[in-house]
Order: C-alpha cells, then structure tokens, then sequence
C-alpha cells in the first residue's frame, strides 16, 4: 500500500488517515516541532498511522526516514506545518506549493502584503515590535485597529484597539508570552480595522486550480471587552448573495500566495469596497467545519484534498460544481460573562427543546473554573443546529442568543478554582 505524508496533522486533519486509507493510502505521522506545543499535548493517538517521525531540524535525516515509505504526496495537517510540509514536498518533487512563498503564507504581515503587491484590495497595515512606532501608526490611521501575532490561530492574541495606549497593551501582552504553538512571539502586526460582514470561504486546489467546498456566514459580538467575538457559523448555500464576489477575490488571492495544491481557509470580510482579505491559512479549515461541512453537504475538504493528491482524475471531473445543502446548519457559541467557580448553566434544556437542535458540547463543566470569553479557547459550550427550514434555523440561532448572558450562569464568584 502506498503512503501519505502527514505533517503535524492536529485537531480537525483527524479525518484524513481514514479518509486516504480509504482511497488506498496509509498515512505517516511527521511532528515538525521535537516538542507537541501546550494546546494540543495529550495521549499521543497513532491510530491510523504507520509511523511516527519527528523532525529534529535535520532536513536530510528527516527526509531519509520519510524515503522508506516511497511517500506519493505530503502536505499539512495544521498551521504549524505549512512551512515544512512545503519544504519536503519540494525536495521529495511531489506534488507542492513550493518554498518561494511558503513564508509568505504563514506569516500574517507578509501575506497582508503580497495580497495588496498584486492590486487586490487588502487592509493598510504595519509590522511592529516596538511601542512607540505602534503609538506612532495607530495616531496615522485614527479609528479602530487590530493587533495580533505574527504567527498565531483560533484567535489567540487578537486584540481590537480603539486609542494608543489600547494599542501598546495589546502590543506587550503579544510579546511577552508564547503563541499558541508555544513558541515565542517575534513580532505583531498592527492592521486597520475592516468594516462588514466577515465570511470564510474553504477551499482544496489542484495544479492551480481552485474549488469551493464550503462557505460560511458569521455571527459576531462585542462582549467582554473583544469588538467582533465569533459566536456563530452558518453554513452558506452555493447561491448566496455576494458569494460569487467573495469565490473571485479568493480564487485571486490564491493565486497570489502560491497556493497550487491542498486545502486552504480564508476568512474575508465584505466591506463597502468589496472583498478584503482577513487572513488565510494554507492548510485545513480549522474547528469542526470540515466535519459539519460533510453532515449538511455529504463531503468536505476532507474528501477533496484526498482528490486533490492521490485522485486527480475524480478532482478535474467536478471541479468547480457548487456543492449542494442536504439540510441548513449552523454553529453557536455561548459567551461567558463571569470569572468563577461554574455551579450550573440554567436554561440548557430550553436549548435542547429547539427544533434544529442538533448537539451539546460542554466545554467548561459544572464545578471548573469558568472565565469570560475571549476568544476561541474560552467558550464555555457550543451548539450545533440543522434543518431543512432555513428559517427555523435562523429563529433558534436568535433563540440561543437571547438565552445566553448573565441569567443562564449560575457561578461562585468566591471560588476561583473548580
């Protein structure tokens, strides 16, 4: 059987083993880091895998122990991957990104920069390490401004600034501490603050061709001290209005990263002028998207990315078909108001009693120390809802909204430890 390289396959790249063995091709674990980084430390689960390799930055030996398995693709499971999984494709001559923009596409200044170096529209930004050439930009641009890392995910350090001084705070908050990848922050990128609708648009490329696999419409906040807190994702129909807009700015903003083969995830805003890019990752939608994506459409990345490196044949027949809903769904997260002990949450029946009402997760459990929300670690619980009435699926979305906020947690504010 032949093998599939997989590097740094976390979180949501879960579903791809089986979704190559299935497509008759076993995987290989690569971990480009000698250390798992905090956020995903746990069990170490090699099911579905062949082997585990870890890169120790020996280029040539990591490349000779992944030569055993006579690897026919490799790519990324995470962000933290993207770099080497370009690197060892490259050198491997297997289908790749290459290394010429492999930086580019992580580094959340530099992509900001290509995008707008090729005419796209993109937003005025800065790259600071220091408090003063912050104060200075921020008092250039005036209004509302975003300061976050570098190199970072899932929200981690995203900080909305409306004066300088909001600015410096976020600044050193940024580069005082590691990322989520536990390594350490070398820098921040100061943007201007987009206004409009924010979507994400998900997609799997071939040879440079580029397909939608799914769309989706977001629901935000200001809660807690966070301007646009993500607290909801509904899953688009191929025919939404604006989508077309937003499918060209993004196919445009692929090919000015590069990006040939594989997943991506972009998450744009509609502004007044049009589409403008947020950020992109070169690599898997992250959360669970990829797997709601599946139940309410019956395929996802998951399945076109194996197309895209091992069935090429299956991938050009339908590139470029709308995908079609079986049922409307959407995404919900609750936002913590409190700092405390969580004793209960009052009102999770009523959640259940909805029509969509698809599942719970509880996040924070009665008896743990529960925080206000922030960002994406710190939801408390999350919903998911389906139907076949978009309608309906609306109403019980403004339903868990009116639901959530301080009446629904019952907290020990004495207690700060569970």
């Amino acid at each position: 059987m032949k093998h599939v390289v997989l590097v740094d396959p976390y979180a949501p790249a879960r579903g791809l083993p089986p979704a190559f063995l299935e497509a008759g091709y076993r995987c290989v674990r690569l971990q480009s880091t000698a250390e798992i980084p905090t956020v995903y430390r746990g069990p170490l689960d090699l099911d579905g895998y062949v082997a585990n390799v870890v890169h120790r930055g020996d280029i040539e030996e990591t490349l000779r122990q992944l030569s055993a398995y006579q690897p026919v693709a490799v790519l990324t499971g995470s962000e933290l991957g993207v770099e080497l999984a370009d690197e060892i494709s490259e050198l491997m001559g297997l289908d790749t990104n290459g290394t010429k923009l492999s930086a580019t596409r992580r580094d959340k200044f530099r992509m900001i920069e290509r995008v707008a170096a090729v005419g796209l529209r993109a937003p005025r930004q800065a790259h600071v390490t220091g408090e003063a050439e912050l104060r200075s930009w921020h008092r250039e641009i005036g209004g509302r401004i975003v300061v976050k890392p570098l190199r970072s995910a899932a929200g981690d350090g995203v900080t909305f600034c409306d004066t300088p001084d909001e600015s410096a705070a976020a600044l050193a908050a940024i580069m005082g501490r590691e990322n989520i990848f536990s390594l350490p922050n070398d820098g921040a990128v100061a943007q201007e603050y987009l206004q409009g609708a924010e979507y994400i648009v998900n997609t799997v490329s071939r040879a440079g061709q580029h397909h939608v696999t799914d769309s989706w419409g977001s629901g935000r906040l200001t809660v807690n001290g966070i301007t646009d807190l993500l607290v909801e994702s509904v899953l688009l129909e191929p025919d939404a209005p604006g989508l077309d807009a937003l499918t060209a700015y993004a196919f445009a903003v692929l090919d000015a990263l590069g990006i040939q083969y594989g997943p991506s995830h972009l998450e744009i805003k509609m502004t007044p002028d049009g589409p403008c890019l947020v950020e992109i990752g070169a690599r898997i939608s992250g959360g669970e998207l990829p797997y709601y994506a599946a139940e309410a459409i019956g395929e996802s990345q998951l399945d076109w990315t194996v197309d895209s490196y091992v069935r090429p044949e299956r991938f050009d027949a339908r590139c470029g078909a709308p995908y079609r809903l079986k049922h409307h769904f959407a995404w919900s997260a609750l936002a913590s108001p409190y700092s405390g002990t969580l004793v209960s949450y009052r009102g999770i029946d009523r959640i259940e009693a909805l029509p969509s009402f698809r599942g719970l997760r509880t996040l924070v459990a009665p008896g743990s120390a529960i925080q206000p929300t922030v960002n994406d670690l710190t939801y408390p619980l999350t919903v998911t809802l389906h139907h076949e009435s978009d309608g309906v699926l609306q109403r019980d979305l403004n339903t868990i909204r009116y639901l959530d906020g301080t009446g629904f947690y019952d907290v020990d504010h004495t207690r700060q430890n569970g």
